[in-house]
């Protein structure tokens, strides 16, 4: 098991380009699956969880094809579904949370598709209904096998049909939007999630010859085609990477430009920095944050406690919602942190306390932050990362504090973030890789 070693304190400079963005990219990747043509992507991430998947769809019979950095073509002509039985498939899909988006476009194209259930995070329940539920409507038959853990899904043929999914789960829709395309007839996904990520996968479906209606909002129709065709597709910069590239200079009290952020796909998230009292410049397509030895937490317009809530897009994504809460840490001021969506995301703030934040976990969704405004820096401690994102967040509060810190298991930190000890030891982080 990796640890990172972090010396604390030290202040960043320079500018940092955000990688492709993860989500986006478990995504299109799985579409590929929908046609025998080649389909070409740019800007992948090169971090656990999409290696794996890569990996993963080449032991499927997909011939996959790395031009350059970041780019790879795929070509799904010859798939083995037999190896959908083996150990080897078994082991590699339960081990990784994106795997269960290969079920739509199986389904799709094959009508059959066996999928362990899944692994990923340990931030709380993750239920599957959303997907299963809207792929049975098309006509797919569930069986869940106990002894193997493992759902297998049949269909003769799709069929087009009306669902209103019960939450506005992100992955849920690309699977249900992937199995859709290739369905015989109309079908209609309302309350769909519509996240950047989620608009860019219907564009490149698009691209392929779906026919999708409803881009950008929660109602999509999609009316079935009979085949899908090549395509060349670019994933957008990673939204969460730029929000904990901002929570870094904020902690850090650094100047730090970070490139290429696609800004107008960020929605609230810098607004929601801004309300930490993080000041924000925009240049083109940049993002600049100026050094700051001091931030001060608003409150609402009757002078009561501010509150930061995940909620689905346009909302606030909860991938962030750890970085803001370290971040609120040496803040003046106090904030609520309700972490709506996942009831074990916030347990790693124990971690934070025993480093001289003053947080309150009122339950297993909310925190509340009395910040410090500097006055007791965060001291340096031995910690492991549960998750990705909590896992960046004791980064960036190791980087913050006096000391010499350890982060144990940051194999958690590989699987979302690309090369981040030698990118952040490049603007003057002192962190190394053991």
């Amino acid at each position: 098991m990796a640890t990172f070693v972090i010396e604390g304190g030290r202040q960043l400079s320079g500018e940092i380009i955000p990688q492709g963005a993860k989500n986006e990219a478990l995504q299109v990747i799985c579409a590929t699956l929908l046609t025998p043509g080649k389909v070409t992507i740019h800007n992948i991430p090169d971090i656990l969880d999409v290696n794996n998947l890569i990996i993963l769809l080449g032991e499927m019979g997909v011939k996959i094809e790395r031009s350059s950095h970041g780019t790879y073509s795929f070509q799904a002509d010859n798939i083995n579904l037999d190896y959908l039985q083996t150990e080897a498939f078994f082991k590699k899909s339960a081990s990784l949370r994106g795997s269960v988006m290969l079920v739509g476009p199986l389904v799709a194209r094959f009508g059959y598709a066996l999928i362990p259930k899944p692994g990923g995070d340990k931030i709380g329940r993750r239920r599957l209904d959303t997907h299963f539920l809207g792929i049975q409507k098309l006509g797919a038959d569930f069986q869940y096998d106990a002894d193997r853990q493992a759902f297998e899904v049949k269909a003769e043929k799709l069929a087009g049909a009306y669902m209103l999914l019960d939450e506005a789960s992100v992955t849920g829709t690309a699977n249900i939007l992937m199995a859709s395309v290739l369905a015989e007839g109309e079908t209609t996904i309302y309350n769909a999630a519509c996240e950047p990520y989620l608009q860019q996968l219907t564009k490149m479906l698009l691209a392929m010859g779906a026919k999708i209606n409803g881009l950008a909002s929660n109602r999509l129709t999609v009316n079935g085609v009979e085949a899908l065709h090549g395509c060349e597709h670019t994933v957008l910069p990673d939204m969460i990477e730029v929000g904990s590239f901002i929570g870094m200079a904020a902690m850090t009290r650094s100047c730090l430009r970070i490139k290429n952020v696609s800004y107008n796909d960020l929605g609230i998230i810098p607004d929601a920095f801004e309300k930490l009292g993080i000041s924000l410049m925009r240049e083109n397509d940049d993002v600049i944050v100026p050094a700051q030895d001091s931030y001060k937490i608003e409150t609402f317009i009757d002078g009561s406690i501010m509150t930061i809530a995940d909620a689905p897009w346009p909302g606030l994504t909860p991938d962030l919602l750890s970085v803001l809460l370290v971040v609120a840490t040496q803040a003046d001021g106090s904030v609520l942190i309700h972490q709506k969506m996942f009831e074990s995301r916030l347990f790693f703030v124990d971690k934070l306390i025993d480093m001289g934040a003053q947080i309150i976990l009122c339950d297993p969704h909310r925190a509340t932050v009395i910040g410090s405004n500097r006055r007791y820096n965060l001291r340096a401690a031995n910690m492991v990362s549960p998750d990705i994102r909590a896992g960046i967040a004791l980064l960036i509060a190791a980087m913050s504090a006096e000391g010499i810190s350890r982060i144990h298991n940051i194999d958690q930190i590989d699987r979302g973030y690309q090369n981040i000890d030698k990118r952040l030891n490049d603007i003057g982080a002192n962190i190394t890789r053991i």
